[in-house]
Parts: C-alpha cells; structure tokens; sequence
C-alpha cells in the first residue's frame, strides 16, 4: 500500500486520471455540475465513471487530512 502515500505519485493522478479530458473542462468537474445540478439522466456507469475520475481527489484529501491530524496532535502534545 506504499503506493497510496506516495505524494508524487497521487499528484500525477490528480492531473492524469482526476481531470482527463482537460478539454472542454476537466471530466471530474463536469461530473460535480452533474451532480449538484440533482443529477438527472445519471446511470450507473456516470456514477462509476464519477468514482473513477474522483478517486484520486479523495486519495489526496484524505492523506492531506492524515497530514494536518498527525502535525496538530503532534503540537497538541508538546
């Protein structure tokens, strides 16, 4: 599981699979509108792509998450 804390690697990620196709707006942004829009005309495989494309996101926010927890508990102690 090295390779979900590798901050090099989630970033090129993030830039590849999380905002493929750049052109006319990244997907995963599209897919957000969709969504808050109410998501009508959504199937199962807009959802699943939505997962796709947006995993790398939430792999970034939660290790950013793990971060900013580990450094306040570690200033909270002191």
């Amino acid at each position: 599981m090295k390779i979900l804390n590798n901050w090099k690697m989630i970033f090129v990620a993030c830039a590849a699979l999380g905002l493929a196709p750049f052109f006319p707006e990244p997907h995963i942004w599209g897919k957000l509108k969709w969504i808050a829009g109410g998501a009508g005309g959504m199937q199962p495989m807009d959802w699943f792509d939505t997962l796709l494309h947006g995993f790398p996101w939430l792999l970034l926010l939660f290790n950013v998450g793990i971060l900013v927890g580990s450094k306040l508990k570690s200033n909270s102690v002191k």
